[in-house]
């Protein structure tokens, strides 16, 4: 591979010279009146210097528009030798893309822009089709790219060289519900090269470039597309060689600043678009030669349609656009979740979809619960593996009942309005999954079991269809997502998918420090604007840099006599969730002391490391023992050893009513919270009777004496888990100059009940 990239190389560069010399010839021939021609055919400004000419001095210059082709050929030409550029040459700075060596395995070679104007990705790789498959592939743009919404080719021109202009309008979806959707208007310019080789190149016509003005759709944000493409060569013995370039400018400026590495980062532009691309050729080519097996007796066609079908449908749950039908309900007053209906379903689920199983005579729609949340030193990989793994961990049987009881004739009453007494096992039945295992679609088989008589609908096994991605904690920029549906026994190819799920993007900061390492709720803390955009960064900062943007989107049926009651479970429901998944995250954290400890301090409040200290040193005043064994010749020695704690530390004000302001590791699982979510926890909340009224006994005895040991007992998580605990231990923490600070107590060998 290396020798024929090194003579591919050589090759083009000797191309791009010779096409960069044409094309400022060509740039000569149309500013020059006496040449100008009044021919409209793209050949004959293409040769102009041999056909017939028509002097004309006061001709203006070819006006760029879809009815002068010449103009436009111009563009096309321009951006065929700046794409070469870029492919083949060092237009833009490239740098290896960490994690994707290349090796007997590899995908191909990949490089990412450092330091250019947009973004940019380039690849490079060998796949085994023609040329001309190759390049109906890549043109086939929804295949493959799952963040566009819809290509319409507007304008087909061709040329004299027997290429074609086309005019294009995309639309892409936009990954979290923080950000508007972007749109696209280009040029797409097809043409074959003298040996043989075919390219594919497409730029945006804006102002600078000249060329007609593409459609305005309310709510999208315009992008640009830098000159990027396709160059396919054909190999000896058959197969092709394919050069990428994506090269973007995303308009990040007009997102909120936590978000702005989604759009930034030419990471995640290589996994989405650049990669998945290579991936996909690879994929139909390793298909065609017949070496895959099909899974459940289904072509891989079907299986990939499917695996379309799962992503496209999580896509517009996340966007919810007008013109699918989709609009907000009022809020409950709360806007971490929010809820929009859709009345019109069929308009959605399309008309080859089979959707009277989902919508009843008595009329009904789609109702979708979503939220976004910031996560802090979680990688989407892990995040999501787990969550696949132990659904159990965050999904409510009842919920699931209620999602597939919509598939059959007479489904039950709203979860939430009922007790469910549903209990069972996942099975995960594998169908298919792609050459390199980064994206994978099965079959969840729910084992139900009814605890009541009255619940015989819930007796049945439920299914569900799942797809998830990005679980490779390698792949560097990678979207890592778990989306499912139910589906009934028949599995029939046209069965109606109602998508939820998750998606975990890493954030991939540039130059900024990131904001603490803690789990946030977005929707809640950012305002898309000056005032809010700095609020989740400016009160913390963390050297670590791991964050990433978690979104979640759950789908329901609804009828219409029920939509309240299922908004309002709905509702709750993705509440519930979020937290599950704030708890799941703390949980698989690795650990990162130097920024897990900041905290949201209270003005004059001390630093975590001198909070520590003089925890570890009251404790010594009063009881006499070591809490901390530490050394304290190290600053953060302390502070390690107080979070690293085994038993659960936490400290509150020294107020009438007590609120937690801190607590370690230990503490927060304990607790089932965050640093952040702690500050809004009451001592008087965890404690159960007993609890208060030991403490209210001792109380006088931790004023005078300083500390007081309390009998062991249960109290409750912020999550309403019991926990219980051997023993409790308060005591007063002391300031340097001996003035109380707050309490601190410390629950001994604690478990959930």
């Amino acid at each position: 591979m290396n020798k024929l990239l090194m003579e591919e190389n050589d090759r083009l560069q000797k191309q791009v010279s010779r096409l960069v010399y044409e094309n400022g010839y060509m740039r000569q021939q149309l500013h020059n009146p006496s040449v100008a021609t009044t021919d409209t055919s793209c050949e004959s400004v293409v040769t102009s210097g041999q056909h017939h000419q028509q002097q004309n001095a006061a001709a203006p210059h070819p006006q760029r528009d879809a009815n002068n082709p010449a103009g436009l050929l111009a563009i096309a030409e321009e951006t065929l030798a700046e794409f070469l550029s870029k492919a083949t040459g060092t237009a833009v700075d490239w740098v290896q893309m960490v994690g994707m060596k290349p090796g007997p395995d590899s995908i191909g070679i990949i490089a990412v822009s450092h330091n250019c104007s947009g973004v940019a990705a380039r690849a490079c790789g060998l796949v085994s089709l023609e040329p001309t498959k190759v390049a109906e592939i890549l043109k086939d743009r929804p295949s493959w790219y799952r963040d566009c919404r819809c290509v319409d080719i507007l304008h087909v021109i061709p040329t004299g060289n027997g290429g074609t202009i086309e005019l294009i309008y995309m639309q892409t979806y936009a990954p979290t519900t923080l950000a508007a959707p972007r749109d696209f208007w280009t040029l797409r310019y097809t043409s074959g090269l003298e040996d043989g080789s075919l390219v594919i190149c497409e730029r945006s016509l804006t102002q600078s470039t000249g060329g007609p003005s593409g459609p305005n759709t309310p709510n999208f944000v315009r992008a640009e597309v830098l000159p990027s493409g396709y160059l396919i060569r054909p190999c000896e013995g058959g197969g092709s060689m394919i050069h990428i370039v994506d090269h973007v400018d995303l308009d990040a400026w007009s997102v909120p600043e936590v978000l702005r590495p989604l759009y930034e980062s030419p990471k995640i532009l290589a996994q989405k678009t650049t990669i998945a691309a290579l991936r996909h050729i690879r994929q139909i080519a390793h298909e065609s030669s017949g070496e895959m097996p099909y899974g459940g007796g289904r072509q891989p066609a079907v299986l990939r349609t499917f695996s379309q079908r799962l992503s496209r449908g999580f896509n517009d749950a996340v966007n919810g656009f007008p013109d699918d039908g989709w609009s907000l309900m009022s809020s409950d007053g709360s806007e971490d979740v929010t809820i929009a209906i859709n009345s019109s379903p069929n308009k959605l689920v399309g008309s080859h979809v089979n959707s009277s199983q989902l919508f009843s005579a008595i009329g009904g729609g789609i109702l979708c619960a979503k939220a976004s949340m910031l996560l802090q030193n979680v990688p989407p990989a892990l995040l999501v593996r787990f969550l696949r793994e132990h659904r159990s961990e965050w999904a409510d049987p009842g919920v699931d009942a209620y999602s597939a009881a919509a598939l059959r004739a007479s489904p039950y009453a709203v979860p939430g309005l009922r007790a469910s007494g549903f209990m069972g096992s996942q099975v995960i039945l594998p169908l298919a999954h792609t050459l390199e295992h980064e994206e994978f679609l099965e079959v969840i088989r729910l084992e139900g079991h009814s605890l009541c008589h009255d619940e015989v609908v819930l007796s049945r096994d439920m299914y569900l269809l799942q797809l998830c991605s990005g679980v490779d904690e390698n792949a560097a920029g990678a979207c890592a997502q778990l989306v499912f549906a139910p589906i009934d026994e028949s599995f029939a190819d046209d069965a109606p998918l109602l998508p939820s799920g998750f998606r975990v993007i890493p954030l991939d900061a540039k130059t900024d420090p990131p904001s603490g390492t803690r789990t946030l709720d977005l929707a809640s803390t950012l305002e898309v604007g000056s005032g809010g955009t700095t609020r989740a960064s400016s009160d913390a900062s963390s050297t670590c840099n791991t964050r990433s943007v978690l979104t979640i989107a759950f789908q329901f049926s609804y009828e219409n006599h029920l939509r309240e009651s299922v908004a309002a479970m709905a509702r709750q429901y993705v509440r519930t969730v979020v937290a599950s998944v704030q708890r799941v995250a703390m949980a698989i954290a690795p650990s990162r002391l130097g920024g897990q400890l900041e905290m949201k301090q209270t003005p004059g409040s001390p630093e975590a490391h001198t909070l520590a200290r003089w925890i570890g040193r009251s404790y010594r005043f009063h009881t006499g023992a070591e809490l901390l064994r530490a050394d304290t010749q190290c600053t953060d020695a302390s502070l390690k050893a107080l979070w690293q704690h085994s038993d659960s530390i936490m400290c509150c004000s020294l107020k009438a009513a007590p609120v937690f302001t801190f607590a370690n590791q230990a503490g927060l699982d304990m607790l089932e919270t965050t640093l952040i979510a702690l500050q809004d926890i009451s001592l008087e909340k965890i404690l159960d009777d007993d609890g208060r009224k030991a403490l209210c006994t001792e109380y006088p005895k931790i004023m005078q004496q300083g500390f007081a040991y309390l009998p062991g007992g249960v109290c409750v998580s912020s999550m309403g888990r019991p926990v219980s605990y051997e023993q409790a231990v308060a005591w007063k923490v002391l300031s340097d100059d001996d003035t109380p600070h707050c309490l601190a107590f410390m629950f001994v060998n604690w478990s959930f009940v």
